[in-house]
């Protein structure tokens, strides 16, 4: 086997790891960490969510080591962009991984995201939109073979949650503000990234994408063969939606498909996802489990 590299990503949400050759993928885990919890109210990482993630990253230390892996990239999102004491978390994080996480610029977060999801595509589907929702920020990116427009924007499933829904189900009200935000974003991305009116294929990566497919098949367990390249309706979706916008956490817990630790913010993912299909047209969405993760191997192995 080819020697095998890695990429580590601590998002807001989430921290993840893939262990691959660009062909093969040995391992891709990933932790519910919530780096960025709170860091909308106080503008810093809390010290219980930089110990949830290095705590993580010591167990994926010992995945690295126990696959003898030598190159790794690691790289931090809109949580650590967003705090003053980012350089604490970065200093704790290269002690356990031996590599400094990158603070990757939205745009650069946008383009890695678009390699690994496009890769396995028939460019003659696109243009696509790329539409990468993460915990603290939404990265819109067009292009076929390509990134060749790319928009950052200050919205995701825990910084919606955290800023406008303080009800536990929404409230009409609460839900109604999210979509707002959100179309106000997209708007930007129409003014700033005009080439998105010609994408023909909408391609949704993260967990919150994942989730919706998980719970519209109804998956038990999950099952990166049956999400992978699932195609969700845009009535799926507000199905999918209205279930789960008018349940309580706990009765959301009951569908099939829906993760524990995604419970208190899928709501606010999903306003992402729907307004997005909505204002932009969008009958159908293909789901990705190629992401940022797999540009992030194919950076380091020349791809």
């Amino acid at each position: 086997m080819p020697d095998l590299v890695a990429a580590v990503d601590c998002g807001t949400n989430s921290t993840r790891l893939l262990v691959g050759d660009g062909v093969t993928t040995v391992e891709r885990l990933m932790r519910i960490t919530r780096l960025g919890e709170g860091v909308d109210a106080t503008g810093r990482l809390a010290e219980p969510a930089i110990d949830r993630v290095v705590d993580v990253l010591c167990e994926f230390r010992e995945v690295l080591d126990r696959h003898g892996v030598k190159r790794v990239r690691a790289s931090a999102t809109s949580a650590a962009r967003d705090a003053v004491n980012r350089d604490d978390f970065f200093d704790a994080a290269e002690a356990v991984l031996g590599v400094r996480p990158e603070m990757l610029p939205g745009a650069e977060e946008g383009r890695l995201s678009f390699a690994g999801a496009t890769a396995d595509l028939d460019p003659a589907d696109g243009p696509f939109l790329v539409l990468d929702i993460g915990g603290g920020s939404t990265e819109f990116v067009v292009g076929t073979s390509d990134a060749e427009g790319v928009l950052s924007c200050d919205i995701g499933c825990v910084r919606l949650t955290e800023q406008r829904i303080g009800h536990d189900p929404p409230l009409p009200e609460e839900l109604a503000s999210c979509l707002s935000i959100v179309g106000g974003h997209v708007d930007d991305v129409v003014r700033e990234v005009p080439s998105v009116a010609e994408a023909r294929t909408l391609v949704g990566l993260a967990g919150t994408v994942s989730c919706v497919a998980a719970v519209e098949q109804g998956l038990a367990e999950y099952d990166r063969d049956r999400i992978h390249h699932f195609r969700l309706t845009r009535g799926a979706v507000e199905d999918v939606f209205r279930t789960l916008a008018t349940e309580t956490r706990e009765e959301r817990l009951e569908n099939p498909g829906m993760e524990e630790a995604r419970a208190d913010v899928i709501v606010g993912g999903l306003c992402v996802l729907v307004k997005v299909m909505r204002q932009l047209g969008f009958d159908e969405c293909l789901v990705s489990e190629a992401d940022i993760l797999d540009g992030l191997v194919a950076s380091q192995l020349g791809g």
